[in-house]
C-alpha cells in the first residue's frame, strides 16, 4: 500500500543546520521509499499569518527551494511546489472555514498564547491578533486535506493542528460525505530518532533565539558559527563530559557510530575545546560543501527554480483539481447544466430526479445502474457484450412502455421481450420491495 506523506515549511527564514537534522534530511530520506508518495511544499501563506516583509518573504521561498533541491529532493518522485500556487487549497480552506467550530478553534495553543500575553500585559485579549492567526488551524487543515494525506511528519508543538484537521475533515465528511469518506483522516507523525539540534547557547536552534548555524553559508561562515558554541571551561588535557556537551550533540547528528565514538573518546581524554570545534566543522564541510556549491548554482538561476516549482505545481494540482471538484458538488456548488429544470424554471419532482448510471465491469462487459433520488440502487443491469446494445435497453426503459416487473424471491427484475433484463438488490421484507417497486414506476413514469 503506498502511503501518502505532507510537509511544508514557513517561508520566513534561511534554512539552518537544525531545519537540515529535524526536517528537511529525514523527509527526503523518506521520499525515496517505495511505498512512499510524497508532498513537500514551501508554506508561504502561511508566511504571510507572521511577517509583513515581502522582500524577506521572498528571498525565503527562493532560499528554501534551493535548499531542498541541493540536498537532493528527486522532483520526478515527490511532489514539489508553492503553497500559493494551489488556487485550491484557499477555495478548500473556506469550505473547511464553513464547518469549523469556533470554539475549536479558540483552543489552538497559538491563539491562546497570544491572548494569554495580552491578558498578562493588560491589553484587550485580542489585541493585534488576525484573522490569519486565529484561522491558521483551518489553512494547516486544508493543506492537509486537500491531497488525502496519510501521514504528516510535524514537531509535538504541531500535533494540536493534525488533530484540528482530522476533527475539520470527519465534521465535512458526516455533512457532506453521503456515506462516502471525502477525506482521509490524516496522522501526526513523531519521529522520535530525528535530531533536535542545540544552537550556539545550548538552547534549541531557532532563528527566534538568533542561535542558529546557517545550513549554506560561506565556508568561513559555518567555522566561524561553530568557533562561538558555548562550552564550559575545562581546560586542554581536563576530561570532557559528551552527554553533557552541546558541541558533542552537533557531532552526533552527522557523524557515523565509528566517528562517534573516537570522538568521545577524545573529548573525555582531554581534547581541546578549539580543536573540538575544528573537528566539528571539518564534519560539516566535508557534508555540506558540494550541497553548498549546488545551492549556490540554484540561486543564481531563480527562473530554472520558477520552472521546476510551476512543473511540481501542476503534478499537484492534477489532484487537487478534479477533487476540489467533487468537493464543490458535495456541498451543491454545482453545474445548472447537471441539473434537471423543466421550462417554467420548477425542479422536477422528487421521483424524476432517478438517474442511470453506466459502467463497464472487470470482465469488459458493459452493466447500468437505476439510482432514486437518494442515491439509493433501484436496478442493476445484466451484462452486455456492448455499449450500444446497453444504451438500447436503457432508452427502452425511460421510453415511458409498460414495464413488465416480476418479484423474485426477496427482489424484483425487470423484463423486456420475456427477458430479465435488470435486478433490484433483496429487500429486507414485501413492503420494503413493494415500496421500491413503487419508487421505480415513479422514476420511470413519463413526464407530463
Amino acid at each position: 500500500m503506498t502511503t501518502r506523506i505532507l510537509t511544508g515549511i514557513t517561508t520566513t527564514g534561511t534554512p539552518h543546520l537544525g531545519n537540515y537534522a529535524g526536517a528537511i534530511r529525514p523527509a527526503i530520506v523518506a521520499s525515496r521509499a517505495a511505498d512512499a508518495d510524497s508532498f513537500y511544499f514551501l508554506a508561504d501563506y502561511h508566511a504571510l499569518i507572521k511577517c509583513d516583509d515581502p522582500a524577506r518573504i521572498q528571498r525565503s521561498r527562493l532560499e528554501i527551494a534551493a535548499t531542498w533541491l541541493a540536498l537532493g529532493l528527486d522532483t520526478d518522485k515527490a511532489t514539489f511546489y508553492r503553497q500559493s500556487d494551489i488556487p485550491e487549497i484557499p477555495e478548500l480552506c473556506w469550505l473547511l472555514t464553513c464547518v469549523a467550530g469556533k470554539g475549536l478553534l479558540n483552543r489552538a495553543h497559538a491563539y491562546k498564547a497570544s491572548v494569554d500575553k495580552n491578558v498578562e500585559q493588560g491589553e484587550d485579549p485580542d489585541a493585534g491578533i488576525t484573522m490569519g492567526l486565529f484561522s491558521y488551524p483551518v489553512l494547516m487543515a486544508a493543506d492537509i486535506l486537500m491531497f488525502n494525506a496519510h501521514k504528516v511528519p510535524v514537531g509535538r508543538d504541531q500535533i494540536q493542528h493534525v488533530e484540528m484537521a482530522r476533527d475539520i475533515g470527519q465534521r465535512f465528511n458526516h455533512l457532506f460525505g453521503n456515506g462516502k469518506e471525502l477525506f482521509t483522516l490524516p496522522e501526526a507523525v513523531i519521529e522520535e530518532d530525528v535530531a533536535t539540534l542545540p544552537g550556539l547557547d545550548g538552547r534549541k536552534m531557532s532563528k527566534s533565539y538568533h542561535n542558529t548555524i546557517p545550513l549554506f553559508g560561506t565556508a568561513k561562515q559555518l567555522k566561524d558559527a561553530v568557533a562561538r558554541i558555548v562550552t564550559d571551561s575545562k581546560l586542554p588535557g581536563e576530561a570532557k563530559d559528551a552527554d553533557s556537551s552541546h558541541l558533542f550533540t552537533l557531532y552526533q547528528a552527522f557523524a557515523a557510530p565509528a566517528q562517534q565514538a573516537e570522538f568521545r573518546a577524545e573529548l573525555e581524554s582531554g581534547l581541546a575545546w578549539g580543536e573540538a570545534k575544528n573537528r566539528l566543522y571539518q564534519l560539516l564541510e566535508s557534508q555540506l560543501g558540494e550541497a553548498r556549491e549546488r545551492y549556490n548554482a540554484l540561486i543564481s538561476k531563480p527562473a530554472d527554480l520558477e520552472d521546476i516549482l510551476l512543473a511540481g505545481a501542476a503534478k499537484a494540482r492534477k489532484t487537487a483539481t478534479p477533487f476540489l471538484g467533487e468537493l464543490r458538488e458535495a456541498v451543491g456548488l454545482r453545474s445548472f447544466r447537471s441539473q434537471a429544470i423543466n421550462t417554467a424554471g420548477e425542479k422536477k419532482k422528487a421521483g424524476k430526479s432517478a438517474r442511470f448510471v453506466s459502467f463497464r465491469d472487470e470482465d469488459g462487459s458493459f452493466r447500468f445502474r437505476l439510482l432514486d433520488a437518494a442515491g439509493e440502487q433501484l436496478l442493476l443491469s445484466k451484462s452486455f457484450a456492448d455499449g450500444k446494445a446497453a444504451g438500447m435497453v436503457n432508452k427502452r426503459l425511460q421510453s415511458g412502455e409498460a414495464l413488465d416487473v416480476r418479484e423474485q424471491d426477496g427482489a424484483f427484475g425487470v423484463w423486456l421481450d420475456d427477458e430479465c433484463v435488470a435486478q433490484s438488490p433483496a429487500f429486507a421484507d414485501g413492503d420494503a420491495r413493494e415500496a421500491a417497486i413503487t419508487r421505480l414506476r415513479e422514476a420511470l413514469a413519463p413526464q407530463d
